[in-house]
């Protein structure tokens, strides 16, 4: 009895989804779809797939893509899928509450999707092309691996624009804040210096000797005169 190609064990370039948090099943339903399908029609399918699990396989036959261009020397457009499937994960157990102070159980599901793409052989390719020539438009391949290019580089600078949009509101607000303290430390260290203009330190120091001359010699009186004239 003889035995195929285990698997895991497929030739190709593959890349890997592990712990995705979606059952097994709906992943394999997906799958079905793009399985030995060009990676340009799979990247249609998938594009326009009502599935939430379809964007998950999507990024990872994208990787799977990028690993064949940039290990192997593959281009994209002589690339399909040879194999894609879904493992079972741990499995999350939680607890719901329900009526009669009973509970059921919550089973949350994890998969790992493994999508595998494979050179098409020369034949497949050669009648391609000749499709491709007969058609007098670019390729379908050419065309979808262009568009998934495009898609990347708007997904790159749409994350540079949100962090340098975090960064300058980040950067104003530490602005406002030291604007709003200045201020009161300014009014705190004027009031002092503006007190101090207002009355002079040396007639503040005069008035009152001269003050106390005066009451001295009133005090003293005619008498006093008299004893000096005397002296």
């Amino acid at each position: 009895m003889t035995f195929g190609v285990k698997t895991n064990e497929r030739p190709g370039t593959r890349a890997q989804v592990k712990y995705t948090r979606v059952s097994a099943y709906k992943a394999r339903e997906i799958l079905d779809l793009i399985r030995g399908e060009r990676v340009a029609r799979a990247l249609e399918i998938l594009e326009f797939a009502e599935r939430d699990v379809a964007q998950v396989i999507l990024k990872c036959l994208e990787s799977a893509i990028a690993n064949a261009e940039h290990n192997d020397q593959i281009p994209a457009d002589e690339l399909f899928v040879s194999a894609c499937f879904a493992d079972e994960g741990p499995t999350l157990k939680r607890w719901r509450p329900r009526a009669r102070g009973r509970a059921t159980r919550i089973r949350k599901r994890t998969c790992h999707i493994t999508v595998i793409v494979s050179r098409l052989s020369p034949e497949e390719l050669e009648r391609l092309r000749a499709l491709e020539l007969a058609s007098g438009g670019r390729g379908g391949a050419q065309a979808a691996a262009e568009a998934r290019r495009q898609r990347v580089l708007r997904s790159r600078q749409a994350k540079a624009d949100k962090k340098a949009a975090e960064a300058e509101e980040e950067h104003d607000h530490d602005h406002g804040a030291e604007s709003e303290g200045t201020p009161e430390v300014a009014e705190s260290e004027v009031e002092p210096e503006a007190a101090q203009d207002d009355t002079p330190a040396p007639e503040a120091d005069v008035e009152p000797e001269v003050e106390v001359d005066r009451a001295s010699d009133e005090a003293d009186g005619p008498d006093a005169d008299a004893e000096r004239e005397d002296s």
